[in-house]
């Protein structure tokens, strides 16, 4: 995704734009002040990591911290990887209780 960086030079704000490639002469626009003077800043990259990447790095016998436990996403492939680990097969039903962990929609069975 071409995500670019900006920094308003009126009010100082920085914020995100996406500019595809066939809008290289787009006028970025700051939200804030609506001013069109703004500079591209220098931002880190994120690396998308598909969810067998982040299978195969999980060591479910490694001590995890609170942190760790917060964040459903991270227990669901913890189980989805013990699960493949001990060569149980536990059906599409596992799977689609463990997809509603990680994504943080298990929540909205609970909250009716």
């Amino acid at each position: 995704m071409p995500l670019f960086e900006y920094e308003c030079l009126a009010c100082h704000a920085e914020f995100t734009e996406i500019v595809l490639p066939w809008e290289k002469d787009k006028v970025i626009v700051c939200p804030r002040c609506h001013g069109r003077e703004v500079k591209k800043l220098v931002s880190s990259f994120s690396y998308h990591q598909s969810e067998q990447d982040r299978l195969s790095q999980i060591d479910t016998r490694a001590p995890r911290d609170e942190s760790y436990y917060r964040d459903d996403r991270n227990i669901g492939l913890w189980a989805k990887k013990r699960a493949q680990e001990l060569g149980v097969d536990l059906g599409t039903k596992f799977d689609e209780v463990v997809e509603k962990a990680r994504t943080g929609k298990i929540f909205d069975e609970y909250d009716k």
